[in-house]
């Protein structure tokens, strides 16, 4: 390209350096008609607008967005506001950039503010301290009919420290089982439920505060709180004779179901 554009600077046609080069006319023209480069890149100072704000008049918008009449609205509810009263200040881009500018750009309202709360545990390092309990459904003898399995576990070692099996569920039921197994088993310092009817009954409440054990229940809206009565639930598995055999570890009063845990 540079030979081609030599030998038109002496004079040759374009046509005949285009036959002795064999560079495309059309190349050569294109080449020639680019502008040379004014200097290094990136050294042309940006243009500061005439329109400008001071670092005052930045200043002052600042202070209007976070008075007390407009520290909970948005820059656009201020500008109408403002223009409104006749008053122009800046554009609603330009408050948003200056907000930004001063880390301001957030939520201009009152929130309240939440600490951080810990999820509650309890921990057993002995036997007899925390005992968990819920109540299982038990297919019955006749399709859609179901007995209520009460099954108290320790969370230390996972044993079963007591179960009855009952045709419903009831907080006077369940204050029966807990009677027979404190008495059996000893009374412990923690009994952590669900928040079933039954887990939260006045019968339960009473029962506990009288032996002086602490209530626990599982938090509001969480389904895991109560982990270990929910597995101890899993393992009772009906089998082919589970309707027998519940009917036959049933007594009149509180029956027991020691025989279907497997």
């Amino acid at each position: 390209m540079r030979a081609h554009h030599e030998l038109t600077a002496s004079g040759i046609t374009t046509r005949a350096a285009t036959t002795l080069t064999g560079v495309v006319r059309s190349t050569a023209a294109r080449d020639k008609a680019r502008p040379a480069a004014a200097g290094p890149a990136g050294t042309t100072a940006a243009r500061t607008p005439e329109n400008k704000l001071t670092a005052a008049e930045r200043r002052a918008v600042l202070d209007v967005l976070c008075s007390d009449r407009f520290v909970d609205q948005a820059p656009l509810e201020v500008y109408a506001s403002l223009l409104d009263e006749g008053i122009y200040l800046c554009s609603v881009s330009t408050m948003y950039r200056i907000l930004r500018e001063n880390a301001q750009v957030k939520e201009r309202r009152r929130q309240a503010r939440h600490p951080a709360r810990a999820c509650p545990e309890l921990v057993a390092t002995a036997p007899r301290q925390v005992y968990s309990w819920d109540i299982t459904k038990l297919p019955g003898p006749v399709k859609g009919t179901y007995f209520d399995a009460y099954v108290m576990i320790d969370i230390f070692s996972r044993y079963i420290v007591g179960a009855h099996v009952q045709t419903h569920e009831s907080g006077l039921l369940a204050a029966e089982m807990m009677t027979e197994v404190f008495a059996v088993q000893g009374v412990p310092n923690v009994v952590h439920a669900d928040r079933g009817t039954s887990m939260t009954s006045k019968t339960v409440a009473t029962l506990l505060a009288d032996l002086e054990v602490t209530r626990s229940h599982s938090r509001p809206r969480v389904s895991n709180d109560n982990p270990y009565s929910d597995y101890a639930g899993c393992v009772i598995m009906p089998s082919r004779n589970v309707r027998e055999r519940v009917r036959a570890g049933r007594r009149t009063a509180g029956g027991e179901s020691f025989g279907i845990i497997t």
